[in-house]
């Protein structure tokens, strides 16, 4: 999911914090300023904030993308996220010291760290539930949120700041894969955007044992709180997080229609295998602005074998296809037969 954030971010002023300030950017995303969000920066306790040092074993099996593409069935729904996102940065551009182990392990330790913040601050909820809806659930997700920009430095790369007018489809958005998968965050860089961000807050919140969901609405990605007695939608890439229904992304940051909502399941809690399907159409962008075409391919098949309904993953899967073969054509029109073949037919014929 090709994404933004909008510059107006950069320009909240205090008077401002009170209402949600969002803006469109490429292809697109949202940021979220709420007065709630700030203020959690304000109260959230400081004294004697426990370090992150425990070592976490790293997830074992499975160790390549190969293997988790050859996961079926049961074996492969309830994946960690962030093990099937990280597996799909495997050799791409950006990710050359990708390290799924130990990225893994700090997952693990910053899902400790949050739940201790959680933990420590909870009497935040008990005394004033209204100022988080009346809802523990949003509680938790605050301060997750607080706690990844504040304690684990994740911003927006901004580079990726735009107001809508400046949409170019022309751009590389995706040439980086540390700006698109979630290694780029959990690594030394520590940025990320919309195609990302979501994936990390879901991939923390699930070691918690919070009920999240990636959905998907017309070029974006949110996060959904969804347990059979609470849902919600939500976003988190700023210095924040505010809680949406389903409308809302209905028209936002495009309107979509209901034949869109169809085609694509958009505004659905996707399923484990509709993630991974996410994850590798976005490694197929990936590879395709690398020139590796072939790879590409491979990779927009796979997207397509886990969710072959979507109208996206066909239309991208053909269009891969094609790009491939005028490639072969235009290299087998290049190689050194054809090219004398060629000089042949335009060698001028001498008069005997």
């Amino acid at each position: 999911m090709k994404t933004r954030r909008s510059k107006r971010n950069q320009l909240v002023s205090a008077a401002e914090t009170k209402s949600i300030l969002h803006s469109v950017a490429v292809g697109v995303a949202l940021v979220l300023v709420a007065g709630v969000a700030f203020s959690a920066f304000q109260w959230r306790a400081k004294s004697n904030r426990p370090a992150v040092s425990e070592k976490v074993p790293a997830t074992k099996s499975p160790e390549t993308l190969a293997e988790i593409l050859a996961l079926k069935g049961e074996k492969l729904e309830g994946t960690d996220i962030g093990l099937m996102n990280l597996l799909c940065a495997e050799g791409l551009p950006g990710a050359e010291n990708l390290n799924v182990a130990e990225s893994l392990a700090t997952l693990d330790q910053w899902a400790r760290q949050a739940k201790r913040e959680t933990d420590r601050n909870h009497q935040r909820f008990r005394e004033d539930p209204a100022y988080f809806h009346n809802s523990e659930a949003f509680y938790k997700m605050l301060m997750l949120a607080v706690v990844v920009y504040e304690d684990f430095g994740i911003r927006y790369n901004p580079k990726w700041i735009a107001a809508p007018t400046e949409i170019n489809g022309e751009d590389h958005f995706f040439a980086d894969s540390r700006d698109i998968l979630i290694h780029g965050m959990v690594g030394p860089r520590k940025m990320g955007t919309c195609s990302s961000m979501p994936v990390l807050y879901i991939a923390l919140g699930r070691r918690l044992g919070y009920p999240l969901k990636l959905v998907t609405t017309r070029q974006h990605l949110f996060m959904r709180w969804d347990s059979p007695t609470e849902r919600f939608d939500m976003e988190a890439t700023g210095k924040g997080l505010e809680k949406y229904d389903d409308e809302h992304f209905r028209n936002w940051p495009f309107p979509i229609t209901e034949q869109e909502i169809k085609e694509q399941d958009h505004l659905k809690s996707l399923s484990t295998r509709e993630e991974l399907s996410v994850f590798l159409s976005v490694r197929g962008l990936c590879l395709t602005e690398a020139g590796r075409l072939a790879e590409a391919t491979a990779s927009f098949e796979a997207a397509y074998r886990f969710a072959p309904n979507w109208k996206g993953n066909q239309v991208m899967l053909a269009e891969a296809r094609q790009r491939q073969q005028q490639q072969a054509v235009s290299t087998r029109a290049n190689t050194p037969a054809n090219l004398s073949a060629v000089h042949e037919i335009q060698k001028p014929k001498m008069k005997p």
